[in-house]
C-alpha cells in the first residue's frame, strides 16, 4: 500500500526545487547543469577505477612479483596475463620487457616507462574536469548573486520614495541563492577530486614499487614514473 505521506512529499519536493530554480535566475540553471555533469563524472570515474582494480589489494600482483624475484618467471607471468588492474598491467609489461632478448636494459626501462605513462594517464583522466567544476561553480554562483543584486537595486531605484525594504530584502536573499548553489556544487567536486588524486598517487606508488622489485635495483626504476 502506498504511503500517503511519501506520495505527498515527492510533489512538494519537486515544487520546491522548481521554485528554487526559478528564483535563482539563469545562473542557477547553469549551476544545475554543472552539478549534473559533476555527478556523472564522479560516477564514471568510480566505475572506471573499480574496473581497473584501483582499490583492490594487489595481492595477485604481489604474488607474481615474489615468484619473479625467486626466479620462477614461468609461474609469475601467467598470474598477470589477462588481468585488467593497473598494477598487474605494469608488472606484466616490466617482466615482458625484461625477458625480451631484443631489448637492452635501457630499452626495457623505456618500454616500462611507456606503459606506466599510459596507465597513469588513465588513472588521472577526468580529474581536470572536476578541477574545473570546483573552480568555476563558486564563480558562477557569485556572478548570479551580483546580477541579482544589480536587479534588486535597480528595482529599489525605480521605486524611489515608495521603496519597500521588504522588497529589497527579498531580492537580496534570492540573489544569494546562486552563491549557496555554487558552493554546494564546488564542495563535493573538491572532495571527489582530492579522493581521486590520492587514489592515483597510491597507484603510482604501488606500480613504482613493483617495477623496483622487478628490475632489481632502485636506480633502474623508470624515471617517468617517479616524475609523475
Amino acid at each position: 500500500m502506498e504511503n500517503p505521506v511519501v506520495s505527498d512529499a515527492v510533489p512538494s519536493a519537486l515544487a520546491e526545487a522548481w521554485a528554487f530554480l526559478v528564483l535563482g535566475g539563469s545562473a542557477i540553471w547553469v549551476i544545475a547543469a554543472v552539478s549534473v555533469i559533476m555527478v556523472a563524472l564522479i560516477l564514471w570515474k568510480v566505475i572506471r577505477l573499480v574496473a581497473y582494480g584501483a582499490w583492490s589489494g594487489g595481492g595477485r600482483t604481489a604474488q607474481a612479483v615474489a615468484l619473479w624475484n625467486r626466479g620462477q618467471e614461468q609461474e609469475a607471468i601467467p598470474l598477470l596475463q589477462g588481468r585488467r588492474s593497473f598494477r598487474a598491467r605494469l608488472a606484466l609489461a616490466a617482466m615482458t620487457a625484461r625477458r625480451d632478448p631484443a631489448l637492452t636494459d635501457d630499452g626495457a626501462q623505456a618500454e616500462t616507462e611507456r606503459v606506466a605513462r599510459a596507465l597513469l594517464l588513465r588513472a588521472r583522466s577526468g580529474l581536470r574536469g572536476l578541477e574545473l567544476i570546483a573552480a568555476v561553480a563558486p564563480l558562477l554562483g557569485l556572478l548570479g548573486t551580483v546580477l541579482g543584486m544589480i536587479a534588486a537595486f535597480q528595482a529599489l531605484q525605480e521605486a524611489g520614495a515608495r521603496a519597500d525594504p521588504a522588497t529589497l530584502a527579498g531580492g537580496i536573499w534570492e540573489a544569494l541563492l546562486t552563491t549557496a548553489a555554487g558552493m554546494a556544487v564546488a564542495i563535493p567536486a573538491s572532495v571527489a577530486l582530492t579522493w581521486f588524486e590520492s587514489t592515483a598517487d597510491r597507484l603510482r606508488h604501488d606500480m613504482e614499487d613493483a617495477a623496483t622489485r622487478i628490475f632489481g635495483r632502485a636506480q633502474d626504476v623508470p624515471q617517468a614514473m617517479a616524475a609523475e
